[in-house]
């Protein structure tokens, strides 16, 4: 049986699931944060201790000003009405990316990461204003100027992932066979799977079966 310590999940879908359902892509990402709860809640139930989630993407602020300030407003609102009860879960946040978003939010952001520092149950790593090319552009960067070697570990441990498993799975829903600049050194040997279900449409079920598979996968890291 695999060990199982990290997932990571490209949330996918929440956008078109809201304008088929209620002519909003704003109510597709206010749905798709329960689907963020439940997957949390199981994460915890198969003793999962990493968790991340793609978020917000250094792509995504080409979307309209509208949407992206309703993400931002819901993030806030999640967060202040929820990171007490993570805490209260042992659960602890990290922000991965760019933390270059309004005073407010930045206070909020970190105010969660050192509120909930010491929890060891589970880890969520929210990937905010993430891109991974330009993680790895800035781990090359912090090596020169540390004057170190470049290889495989100096430049693991430059990346917002310093300390954290590389991922064990990766699932990205919405029915898209992609990456999107996503987690790109960390998953070089991750099982990926592709869902077709929109990200609101995801559930507790769906992240079972996925966790099964995986459990009974021969997993040869180049060997046979």
């Amino acid at each position: 049986m695999n060990p199982l310590k990290h997932v990571a999940i490209i949330m996918d879908g929440n956008g078109r699931w809201g304008l088929k359902n209620y002519n909003s892509r704003n109510k597709g990402h206010r749905y798709g944060l329960k689907t963020v709860e439940k997957i949390i809640k199981a994460s915890i139930q198969n003793k999962i201790s990493f968790l991340t989630l793609y978020a917000f993407s250094t792509e995504n602020w080409k979307r309209p000003i509208s949407e992206v300030s309703y993400l931002f407003k819901l993030l806030e609102n999640f967060l202040n009405n929820k990171i007490f009860d993570l805490h209260k879960q042992q659960i602890k946040l990290k922000i991965i990316g760019k933390k270059n978003f309004s005073k407010k939010l930045n206070k909020l952001l970190l105010f969660c990461e050192n509120k909930t520092k010491n929890n060891k149950k589970l880890q969520i790593n929210l990937a905010l204003n993430y891109g991974s090319k330009s993680e790895i552009i800035n781990a090359v960067k912090l090596i020169n100027k540390n004057k170190k070697k470049i290889n495989e570990t100096n430049i693991s441990n430059c990346l917002y992932t310093k300390n954290i498993p590389d991922p064990d799975i990766l699932i990205r829903t919405g029915n898209t066979n992609r990456l999107s600049n996503f987690l790109l050194w960390q998953i070089s040997y991750s099982e990926i799977f592709f869902i077709k279900k929109l990200w609101p449409d995801f559930n507790e079920k769906d992240y079972n079966v996925i966790i099964k598979k995986f459990l009974k996968l021969k997993r040869n890291f180049g060997s046979i």
